[in-house]
């Protein structure tokens, strides 16, 4: 068997109930532990990834900090703070690993849309981080403005839905980037929409296995990362590991 190629997964949950949990819409995601999520991902090649914090983890910073010591080298976080987080908590979590902030605006649980240009750039100024956007595409259009003009986005689970790619793609255009997850939670055709991406800017695009694919109408399986492979091509290297360790200062 030949040896994967390197994999940064860019979107992995990690569910540990020993760390508060909220329900949300009635829902509580079942245990997926560091120790699960290694065993999942053994014979993928994964050699870092982002954490990123769910609807029913709030704004909990101890199941993320904690994950991230388990993990070791090569993994960072994506959280969740409220908009009035001081400076100096930001940039001890920045310290601590976090890469990013995430606007959940799908499902909750984060700070929401009216804080999304000032908290995104404040935690960029003062830490460096970037935002992330749980959005489904076709409501980019009534804030597209907003997100081409700041410092450093990203954009989960391709848009979610076809009808907005054109908005996503402009977007692209203007530097966003986009996350090739959650192929069983989207309503659009994988492939095209990552070629599409890539098409506009080979750099924009970066894969996670969504682990473990928490309310998705089926989970991750291996065989997405050989439809990324056939999507990618040349830019294969690039959309697996390089893109994102760019994209999180790795």
């Amino acid at each position: 068997m030949s040896t994967p190629r390197p994999f940064f997964d860019a979107h992995l949950p990690i569910i540990d109930p020993r760390f508060p949990l909220i329900p949300n819409e009635g829902y509580l995601p079942e245990e997926f532990t560091v120790e699960r999520y290694r065993r999942r991902v053994d014979a993928l090649g994964v050699v870092g990834g982002a954490v990123v914090s769910g609807s029913f983890q709030g704004f909990d910073q101890d199941y993320l900090l904690h994950a991230l010591k388990e993990l070791g080298p090569g993994f960072v976080g994506v959280t969740q703070i409220p908009y009035d987080t001081p400076d100096a908590r930001v940039v001890e979590l920045a310290e601590r690993g976090v890469r990013a902030v995430r606007f959940n605006l799908r499902r909750g649980g984060s700070a929401g849309l009216e804080h999304l240009d000032a908290l995104a750039r404040r935690v960029h100024e003062v830490a460096g981080m970037h935002t992330e956007l749980y959005v489904d595409a076709r409501d980019l259009d009534e804030i597209a403005s907003t997100v081409a003009a700041l410092p450093s986005v990203s954009v989960d689970h391709l848009g979610l839905h076809a009808e907005g790619l054109p908005t996503l793609l402009r977007l692209v255009e203007r530097g966003t980037r986009v996350k090739a997850t959650g192929f069983g939670r989207v309503d659009l055709d994988p492939f095209e929409t990552m070629r599409a991406v890539l098409e506009v800017d080979p750099t924009a695009l970066m894969v996670g296995t969504d682990l473990p694919s928490t309310r998705a109408r089926r989970p991750f399986a291996d065989t997405d990362l050989e439809l990324v492979a056939e999507a990618a091509g040349e830019h294969l290297d690039a959309v697996l590991h390089d893109n994102a360790a760019a994209f999180y200062r790795l």
